[in-house]
């Protein structure tokens, strides 16, 4: 399975930094609005176009998207004391995939990167399930061996949100 398909009929994209490639956001746009923000390894390029924090309200959930190396370290605790505001914070620095759930609400995530295996860890992006008024939920889905898509250094750190209906309910 490749990054895009993952990504197929989601209603926005969140990317969290290191884009590497301006093809990379062009990509994704043909799949849906994209709230991106650009990573330390991002050259100037790309920082002339994107924020080192994006703020976005999606389905009544305030989302702060950031790379996070702006914090040394991000952590979930450092997170929510830099976006005290946020329900949920999505960010990347670390390339380690996690969710953070408190009362199984997902609060903190970092999706991991989507590109090339880094750091030992293979390449993952994340999908949240965001309805109004149902607490939000999320998930890692992880891709084996080499890069997540066609080119494995472009899709690094990808971000996603996708709905998923109540069950007994059209």
């Amino acid at each position: 399975m490749e990054v895009l398909e993952v990504f197929e009929g989601v209603d926005h994209i969140l990317h969290g930094g290191d884009v590497g490639k301006w093809d990379v956001i062009v990509a994704l746009e043909a799949l849906a609005p994209v709230t991106a923000v650009y990573g330390n390894i991002d050259g100037f390029d790309i920082r002339a176009k994107l924020t080192q924090v994006a703020e976005v309200e999606l389905d009544g959930f305030r989302i702060a998207v950031t790379h996070g190396d702006q914090l040394g370290s991000p952590t979930p605790a450092k997170l929510h004391a830099a976006f005290p505001a946020a329900e949920i914070i999505v960010y990347g620095h670390t390339h380690k995939p996690l969710l953070e759930l408190v009362d199984r609400t997902v609060t903190v995530m970092n999706p991991g990167g989507a590109g090339a295996p880094r750091f030992g860890l293979l390449p993952s992006v994340g999908i949240l399930e965001l309805e109004p008024g149902i607490p939000p939920r999320g998930r890692i889905v992880g891709f084996g061996g080499g890069g997540g898509g066609k080119d494995p250094q472009a899709f690094r750190g990808i971000r996603g949100l996708k709905p998923r209906p109540l069950q007994g309910t059209d």
